[in-house]
C-alpha cells in the first residue's frame, strides 16, 4: 500500500475534498464497540502512529514485540490478553479493510450468543466469501493459542470446520480486502 492501512481515511473521498477524520482503524473500533465491552488493538512497529487514534476512541492498545513473525503471532498475542482480561469471547477483524457495520457486528454477536454450544465461532459470509469480523468462543481461542508461531487462523478455522457457523450478511465491507492504492481508489 505505501502506508499504514489502519490508517487510511474512512471513508475514502476523492479530491480535492477534504480528508475523513476517521480511518479504517477508528471506524472499526465505533463499530465494535457497540457489540462489545472493550476494543483491544494489536500494534507492532506503527504503535506510536496508532495508539492517539486507539485511545481517542476508547480502546486500549497492547504490542506485538516481534511482528516480523506475521499475523497470527498478532491474533495469539490479541488473545491471549483477551483471555486474561477474564473474557471467553472475541470479535476479530483486521485493519486492512473498511469496517463492518455496526448492525453487522451486532447480528453476529447475537448469532453467537443464540448458537448451540458445539459452534464455536460464526464468521460472515457475502455471496460465499467468507470475512470479518467474525466472533470466536473459547474453544477456537483455545484452539489458535495451542497452534505454532506459524500457524494461521484459516488452517485453525478448516481443520474444525463442524464447529464454525458461517453467517449470511448483507455487508459488502466483510469480504473487501485493501491491498495496493488502487484497491483503496476503486472503493471511491
Amino acid at each position: 500500500m505505501g502506508r499504514d492501512k489502519a490508517l487510511l481515511p474512512w471513508p475514502p473521498r476523492p479530491n480535492p475534498q477534504p480528508t475523513s477524520t476517521e480511518t479504517f482503524l477508528s471506524a472499526a473500533i465505533k463499530s465494535l464497540n457497540a457489540a462489545t465491552d472493550f476494543v483491544l488493538v494489536v500494534a507492532g512497529q506503527n504503535e506510536p502512529s496508532l495508539a492517539p487514534v486507539v485511545y481517542i476512541n476508547a480502546a486500549s492498545i497492547i504490542l506485538n514485540p516481534d511482528p516480523a513473525r506475521g499475523q497470527f503471532s498478532s491474533l495469539q498475542i490479541g488473545l491471549r490478553e483477551i483471555l486474561n482480561r477474564g473474557r471467553d469471547t472475541a470479535i476479530i477483524t483486521l485493519v486492512d479493510r473498511p469496517p463492518a457495520g455496526v448492525a453487522t457486528v451486532q447480528t453476529l454477536r447475537d448469532a453467537f450468543v443464540s448458537a448451540p454450544d458445539n459452534i464455536w465461532a460464526i464468521v460472515p459470509e457475502l455471496a460465499g466469501k467468507h470475512g470479518h469480523p467474525f466472533v470466536a468462543g473459547r474453544d477456537l481461542i483455545e484452539r489458535f493459542l495451542r497452534e505454532p508461531i506459524t500457524g494461521n487462523a484459516r488452517d485453525v478455522e478448516h481443520r474444525y470446520q463442524e464447529h464454525i457457523q458461517y453467517l449470511p450478511v448483507d455487508d459488502p465491507n466483510v469480504a473487501l480486502n485493501i491491498n495496493t492504492p488502487e484497491d483503496y481508489a476503486a472503493l471511491h
